[in-house]
Parts: structure tokens; sequence; C-alpha cells
């Protein structure tokens, strides 16, 4: 029997990494007004990524800005140690990576007794065999289609039999999960993401760039990932 592939509900996230950090507060309230799902903080250390961005009292300065939900990708060592401090900043939404703690099931436990959603990622070499075991903890499986920590990279097209791999076997559990990729997502590129079984699609740079603005970008990414899910049918 084929499994059930029903399109689940697309959800434009963006990251905030092309923003004007000077003017944070009203850079998400301009994303909030474009009609995204939900807020992405790119939270690097310079360790686990060789970056460094944002604190959770970032964070929580931008919180009462807007209503829309925030998500915070952990892109850190060891983030058993931080991670309340990011719930506490306003994120409803944790995303742990796999690679960054020896303990991945305590520390996604820890995510949601903390008050938030817990979420697990995978960097583009890491299989899907490392979260296997934890996707009854998971909310959402983020699988990179970049190498985290920078914005602006080439999508990796290569990940998509991955999000096709992990979306056979949510179905075949049963399990209500849904799939966010993170990377070099634009209108050339989220067709094929969607197509594959990602529903939840992290953009930076391509909405930033669209000379319509936001609010046509956003809406331009919708339209071509639900299109795609109708024609995969």
């Amino acid at each position: 029997m084929p499994l059930d592939h029903s399109p689940r509900k697309i959800h434009i996230a963006p990251s905030v990494l092309p923003a004007d950090f000077s003017k944070l507060g009203d850079e998400c309230r301009a994303l909030e007004d474009a009609g995204v799902d939900r807020i992405q903080w790119d939270v690097m250390d310079g360790q686990f990524v060789p970056n460094l961005t944002f604190g959770p009292d970032v964070i929580a300065a931008c919180r009462r800005h807007v209503q829309v939900p925030f998500e915070a990708h952990l892109m850190v060592n060891t983030p058993e140690v931080l991670l309340q401090n990011y719930i506490d900043a306003g994120c409803e939404i944790l995303i742990v990576h796999a690679e960054s703690t020896m303990h991945l099931h305590r520390c996604l436990t820890q995510v949601a007794e903390g008050g938030a959603r817990a979420a697990v990622a995978l960097n583009p070499s890491t299989p899907i065999s490392a979260v296997e075991h934890v996707l009854d903890l998971v909310e959402m499986v983020l699988v990179m289609t970049v190498n985290p920590g920078f914005g602006g990279q080439a999508y990796i097209s290569t990940m998509e039999p991955k999000v096709r791999e992990l979306r056979d076997l949510i179905v075949e559990r049963g399990l209500d999960v849904d799939i966010e990729v993170d990377g070099g997502i634009s209108p050339d590129t989220v067709a094929d993401a969607a197509s594959a079984g990602a529903n939840v699609l992290i953009a930076g740079s391509a909405l930033y760039r669209d000379p319509q603005g936001l609010a046509h970008a956003v809406s331009d990414l919708r339209e071509r990932a639900e299109a795609a899910q109708v024609a995969g049918r």
C-alpha cells in the first residue's frame, strides 16, 4: 500500500540574518506585515559554527514588537546549557542540532519541560539515523540544505532524497512531524524542496532581494511551494 503523503500546511519562516541589525524590532514588524508564519533566529556561538549572532536579550527586545511566533535555531555547542534563556526570551520553538550534544534525547526533553516546542536539525553530512530514535519527541526536523554558519549560500539539491526518506519514515510511523529546510531557499529552489516533502521553508537573502518587496517574496514562495505539493500528489 502506498504511503499517505497528503500535503502539509506550508509555513514561510524567514531568517533575520539579512536584516538591518540596527533596527531589528522594525525588521520583525515588516516581516509580520508581509505575512510570514514565524521568524527564525539563527543563534551561532562561534564554535559549533564560525560565526556569532544573537543572544537572548536581543531576541527578548524584539519579542514585544510582534505577535508572530519565534523559533531559535541553536547552532551552538552544549545547547542544554543555553536553551532555557532562549525560551525565556520568547522563542516558542527551539531547534537543537543532533551533532551538538552528547545527550540528544535528554536535551529535547529539556526543551519541552522548559515550555517550548522541540525540533531537531541535521547538517548535510548527518544521516537520518541520527534522529530516528527521537522523532517521537519533536514537532519538526530541520534538514539543512547548506552547511550552517552563514547566510547567502547555494542550495544543496542532493539533500532532497534525504528529505523524501525522512518524510517516508515519518509517515510510516504515523507521526505528526513537520520537515523544515534551511539554506538557499528561493523562487528557483522552493518547488523542489516542497516536492521532496518539506513544508516549513526558511528563506533569508531571497526575501530581502525581491525587487517587489517582502510581501511579494513571501506570497511568491508560498504559492510556488503549494503548487509543487499539488503537482507531486
